[in-house]
């Protein structure tokens, strides 16, 4: 709480917030954690409560109606994880075994990016199927796909159990330490994105002694494509990667964790360069069909970083073919400029082998999104790279496709307790 003091009065003022889910006014910071510690109607949630199921299944069909999806096409693979079979394959690692019992953690507190505005909508629905009372920080910033997610779950929770407005809340407030400090203190698990400066600002409020951290600090993904495997590949399937490597990019503007921020390619150097020029001319046909948005202080911005890299060497030439792309030749594929350098922006090396750029990667690395290869050259790959780097091998077009594992967390594990049984 805070004091304003006013000629000789002094004021206390309780740290407040505003209710996005269940939609609402002000409310104290006090008054939110008193409802959701309350026990809920019919018992407290537990692990894959059908209560929570039914909600995320009807929020789900919300996002998969037509209009939507055609406005925000990242929702519709967000509506295809809620679905009713999907759920079900999530909860199987947590289902209760001889000896081991599963229980939610309490309360769980989620500090999600204002970059990726629905990546909050992931965390929250696998802690709330874990049985988990769930607070949501929404940034204030966010729009867009943020408000339709908002206005679907509050048209869903109109037909729901009354369980749900309870245990699950989602609101806005200010750079506020004093809300953040007593939603950490009350949580048993706190979920902190937005990279390494968010994650060291919010844990300079302390946890309860017995309550944790999952944190999703900086990380960066690149592509690899196999030059043989391109060239060997159908008409359509080359231009499914294209559409694919448009959508793992332009979705998020590049900013999100698991875009691709540069392209390997590998194999025969000759052939290389009839695969790279054949990729691009499927993009470039992807982009004049989607038309994505690229304002001017974008295409500035994106200039003065890729000339930045040739200023310094690391780029031996750069090249714009409108402003919504740009190349980069790399000076050498060891150095791998893990920064955002603008939406649309993709610099390329090339090697001789996949293994090649174990010695490259780095424990920030996260998706290696790939084309062309098959499971024993990349499950050769991920153990010569041997855990210092890399949490996902996806095709490319998955990139931005949330499982239930991520950056090397099982969530559902992490969203709930066990509770060891033994007998005689």
């Amino acid at each position: 709480m805070s004091t304003v003091t006013g000629g000789s009065r002094e004021a206390v003022v309780e740290p407040a917030v505003t209710g996005r889910f269940p939609a609402g006014g002000r409310t104290t910071v006090a008054d939110l954690l008193t409802g959701l510690r309350a026990t809920p109607v019919d018992g407290p949630l537990t692990v894959g409560d059908e209560r929570v199921v039914e909600f995320l299944v009807a929020f789900a069909r919300r996002l998969l109606r037509p209009a939507v999806a055609r406005r925000h096409p990242e929702l519709a693979s967000l509506g295809f994880f809620l679905r009713r079979g999907e759920i079900g394959r999530a909860l199987t690692a947590v289902g209760d075994e001889p000896g081991r019992l599963r229980f939610p953690r309490g309360l769980v507190f989620h500090v999600p990016p204002a970059n990726v505005d629905t990546i909050f909508v992931y965390s929250w629905a696998l802690a709330a199927l874990a049985g988990n009372a769930n607070v949501v920080r929404i940034s204030s910033r966010s729009a867009g796909a943020a408000d339709a997610v908002l206005d679907a779950l509050n048209d869903t929770l109109t037909e729901a159990h009354p369980a749900l407005r309870q245990t699950q809340r989602m609101v806005t407030y200010g750079r506020d330490d004093a809300v953040t400090a007593a939603l950490s203190a009350a949580a048993d698990l706190r979920v902190i994105w937005g990279g390494d400066r968010s994650v060291t600002e919010i844990r300079r409020h302390p946890l309860a002694p017995h309550a944790r951290d999952v944190t999703f600090p900086d990380r960066s993904s690149f592509s690899v494509i196999s030059v043989a495997g391109w060239l060997a590949a159908t008409e359509a399937d080359r231009d499914g990667a294209a559409l694919g490597l448009y959508n793992d990019a332009y979705w998020f503007d590049q900013a999100a964790c698991a875009s691709p921020r540069a392209v390997y390619w590998v194999g025969d150097p000759a052939d290389s360069d009839t695969a790279r020029a054949d990729l691009l001319t499927r993009l470039r046909r992807v982009l004049d069909a989607r038309r994505p948005e690229i304002d001017a202080a974008m295409a500035v911005e994106k200039r003065v970083a890729t000339y930045g890299l040739a200023i310094t060497g690391a780029a031996t030439g750069v090249r714009f073919h409108g402003n919504d792309l740009a190349t980069v030749e790399l000076a050498d594929p060891g150095d791998l400029p893990r920064r955002w350098l603008g939406v649309g922006t993709f610099p390329q090396a090339r090697v001789d082998a996949l293994a090649d750029l174990a010695p490259v990667v780095v424990r920030r690395d996260q998706t290696v999104t790939h084309f062309g290869f098959d499971a024993a050259e990349l499950t050769a790959f991920a153990r010569t790279v041997a855990g210092r780097g890399i949490d996902r091998l996806v095709p490319i077009g998955a990139a931005l496709t949330f499982a239930a594992t991520w950056d090397g967390y099982d969530l559902m594990r992490e969203f709930t307790r066990l509770t060891t049984l033994t007998t005689g």
